[in-house]
């Protein structure tokens, strides 16, 4: 765990921020805490650690020469600055890769790596929905769902890059496949009955075209379509209040392209109600959006800026 200190959103000199995704690779100099220039690119296919690594670098290198130190956001297990796919048929070949030492002797700065969520949960504390408080957590409810936890004022970490995965945590299976567990019944991750692509496949049974439509339906006051998107909604509830029961949450912030609808938050809020009054954090949108993973690994990476500093 480490603190975020004043400095690091009030130094003028700039961070360089990776932000690579199955889709595209995005770099940006961040200067207090607000994204001064941009670049992206498509991500290499298939997403080998050698593309990725070396698409990464050539985006970043046109920014790299006024900055302090280089961020990165990346998803998969991230620890120690090394990275292995949790989604390997995305980003094949990926087991304990060094990500962060290869960027950052390719770009010639000191450099520290973050899984995604947990770099956006930090840009979220730090310059976005989560400032003024201690006990913070972000979720992004989008392709999938994940999260990151700041606790005292603190970026939680687990040693096996493995923390605050809410996406894998156990709920009822109703809409996929799960386990049974006696006498629970059949269990599964709770991205397989909550996330964007859980929404996709409930709306293709219902001739939706995708979850965007089948929220724009509830929204509207479709029966069948508001079941599937309250329980979604609900589903978030229930594990945001028990880890406000375990770990003293008092805000939660919803990102990505289902947790951002006002229809969705609305949603979670009812269904949080329901539980014991000190399990409700208060629950609110992210604001900043795609670019709170770019800011979040940005400010990361400012201790170490400051650390070369210090020793020069």
């Amino acid at each position: 765990m480490t603190d975020l200190h004043a400095a690091d959103l009030s130094s003028s000199s700039p961070l360089l921020a990776l932000d690579i995704g199955g889709t595209s690779i995005r770099a940006a100099q961040v200067v207090g805490g607000q994204i001064v220039q941009r670049l992206e690119t498509r991500t290499p296919k298939p997403s080998t650690p050698g593309s990725v690594i070396l698409a990464a670098a050539e985006l970043a290198r046109p920014l790299a020469a006024e900055c302090r130190a280089l961020g990165v956001a990346c998803a998969g297990a991230v620890a120690g600055g090394r990275v292995t796919a949790t989604a390997a048929h995305t980003f094949p070949g990926w087991t304990d890769i060094p990500l962060s030492a290869e960027l950052g002797e390719r770009l010639n700065l000191p450099s520290s790596a973050l899984n995604d969520a947990r770099a956006a949960a930090w840009g979220e504390y730090a310059a976005g929905a989560g400032r003024g408080s201690r006990e913070f957590m972000f979720i992004t409810v989008s392709t999938g769902v994940g999260a990151g936890l700041i606790l005292d004022g603190r970026l939680h970490l687990a040693g096996n890059g493995l923390d605050a995965e809410l996406g894998f945590v156990s709920v009822p299976a109703l809409w996929q496949s799960g386990t049974d567990v006696p006498p629970l019944g059949r269990l599964g991750p709770l991205e397989f009955e909550t996330s964007g692509t859980a929404l996709n496949a409930r709306a293709a049974l219902q001739g939706q075209q995708n979850a965007r439509a089948l929220a724009d339906a509830a929204e509207a006051g479709d029966a069948q379509a508001d079941a599937d998107y309250t329980r979604s909604a609900a589903l978030i509830a229930w594990k945001v209040a028990d880890l406000a029961a375990m770990l003293g949450i008092t805000r939660a912030a919803l990102g990505g392209s289902v947790g951002l609808r006002d229809g969705y938050l609305e949603r979670v809020r009812t269904a949080l109600a329901h539980f014991p009054e000190r399990y409700q954090p208060q629950i609110v949108h992210a604001e900043l959006g795609a670019d709170a993973g770019l800011i979040g690994a940005a400010l990361w990476a400012a201790r170490l800026g400051s650390a070369t500093r210090q020793r020069s």
